[in-house]
């Protein structure tokens, strides 16, 4: 994407930040600027949403219930604030576990102590009262034994079950941290890390891979004409096209706004563009219809580069040949697949 169409973008995206901020009369922090940008740009699903709610239950949105919508979706510590509060139950968890353990460990100790005991003075007992009552306290001890097992067995399975719940939040939270939650693709930062590990892997063996960067034409136009919800039904309509058309070994991210980014390992350049021609054949394949009125919106499409990784090449560097491919294939009409090779022959000509 040029800089000029990156620019047109995000400025839009500012003008209605600036603009929501004017229409719920808050001031105007870098924090408010962040979620409404955020809002506008429809990066965070799940805060689109929760803003969307509270607009309709009090018709704006205060000062306090802005800064806690910040708070839960955009803190740069909400998740390590998470991850510390579960960390905590954990070890609480295993304290507790250990203290039953122990209390456990003494009372098997006292009763075989008593066993030990009974062993020595039932042999030395000739009164059967006397060996009545011996036995009867013995069969008490090991009931009292068995009581306490059974009790030791449903505290370590009931604990069971809480670490069973905290590792389903831990879970929870590592899949928030690397998934978008609109399109349900990887998310940049997923982007970022496993770009880097593909790197690693294809210098260590030798083994090639390409990157494929799609934008969706005119999303901005789009956006404005219908709405941020009939704008976040194209970005999911385009996200399943990417899923229907790549295996399970390639990786797909929604990289940042209406772009998208494709890993695909251990696959050729001329493959790679048949890959991203499925794709973009897929999405204009499919007419868009206005959820909330039944309206017809016409068809959407992408523009998509590709490029292959080659040697010396960065993240930075095959990320800017895919990008300039990409951008390529707008200049020359959009709804169009261009290839690096693709750029070397107009540098040529």
């Amino acid at each position: 994407m040029s800089d000029k169409d990156d620019h047109n973008r995000t400025i839009g995206y500012g003008e209605s930040a600036v603009g929501y901020i004017r229409k719920n009369t808050l001031p105007a922090y870098p924090r408010s600027y962040e979620l409404w940008y955020t809002y506008a740009a429809g990066y965070n699903q799940g805060l689109n949403r929760a803003v969307n709610e509270t607009i309709k239950e009090n018709g704006r949105i205060s000062t306090d219930e802005m800064l806690s919508l910040y708070g839960r979706f955009l803190s740069p510590t909400r998740l390590g604030d998470r991850l510390d509060d579960v960390g905590n139950k954990v070890s609480r968890e295993v304290e507790e576990i250990v203290e039953t353990l122990k209390l456990s460990a003494d009372a098997t100790s006292d009763y075989g102590s008593a066993l030990e005991q009974a062993g020595l003075k039932i042999s030395n007992i000739t009164d059967p009262d006397k060996l009545k009552i011996y036995v009867t306290h013995l069969v008490r001890s090991t009931q009292n034994a068995v009581a306490s097992n059974r009790k030791l067995e449903s505290q370590l399975l009931e604990s069971k079950k809480h670490i069973e719940n905290l590792q389903s939040s831990l879970e929870a939270i590592r899949y928030e941290s690397l998934i978008d939650e609109l399109t349900t693709l990887n998310n940049r930062k997923h982007f970022d890390n496993s770009l880097e590990k593909v790197i690693r892997n294809s210098e260590e063996s030798r083994r090639g891979f390409c990157l494929l960067m799609t934008d969706i034409d005119h999303f901005k136009k789009f956006n404005d004409t219908y709405g941020h919800q009939t704008g976040d039904q194209v970005l999911r309509l385009v996200a399943l096209s990417v899923k229907q058309n790549i295996k399970s070994q390639d990786i797909a991210c929604r990289y940042g706004g209406e772009e998208f980014a494709i890993i695909l390992p251990h696959t050729e350049l001329d493959q790679a563009a048949e890959i991203a021609e499925k794709i973009r054949a897929a999405v204009m394949a499919k007419e868009l219809v206005k959820r909330s009125t039944g309206e017809n919106l016409g068809r959407v499409t992408i523009s998509a580069g590709v490029a292959a990784f080659g040697q010396n090449d960065t993240a930075h560097s095959i990320i800017a040949r895919a990008d300039e491919a990409m951008y390529a294939a707008k200049n020359a009409g959009r709804n169009l697949v261009r290839t690096e090779n693709d750029l070397e022959q107009e540098n040529v000509a």
